[in-house]
């Protein structure tokens, strides 16, 4: 139990802090580099799989990433970009924060109820990459919108 509310209290924590630095981000142009670095970076966590506690099956994973997809329509929805002085722009939607803590629910609603059929390594895995689905898919879409609106500019 004590490994569920710490890793309730670590998530509740990254989306805050998540909120404050996308907006703050607002305030510089956007780039290329800001746009892939973060799944870049959440990718070195990728290394929690060595150990056999968060190996999970192939479907788990396929499960875990498709759920990701889905959840990033959410930010998807909310990320948009603007031109202002010939830079590029992503604007901070005022529901931004309300989507992020509305999928820290829903996490943690599924958590609980998937942590009750499988271990703890498995959910943190599967979490884990479910998160990442999510990254890359939101990201990938920023990118490319980004990539359109340079295009013009």
């Amino acid at each position: 139990m004590f490994w569920v509310i710490a890793s309730t209290i670590g998530f509740a924590t990254m989306a805050i802090i998540a909120i404050f630095i996308r907006l703050k981000a607002a305030k510089r142009p956007a780039s290329i580099k800001k746009i892939i670095l973060p799944p870049i970076m959440m990718s070195t966590g990728m290394l929690m799989f060595i150990f056999p506690i968060f190996q999970v099956s192939l479907i788990q994973v396929l499960e875990a990433f498709i759920v990701g997809m889905i959840f990033s329509i959410f930010l998807i929805k909310t990320s948009k970009f603007e031109v202002r002085d010939n830079n590029i722009y992503l604007i901070p939607s005022r529901v931004f924060p309300f989507i992020l803590f509305g999928l820290l629910v829903l996490r943690l609603i599924v958590k609980l109820i998937v942590g009750s059929y499988i271990s703890l390594g498995e959910t943190t895995g599967m979490f884990f990459i479910l998160a990442l689905g999510m990254i890359i898919t939101w990201r990938l879409t920023m990118l490319f919108q980004y990539l359109q609106i340079r295009k013009t500019i």
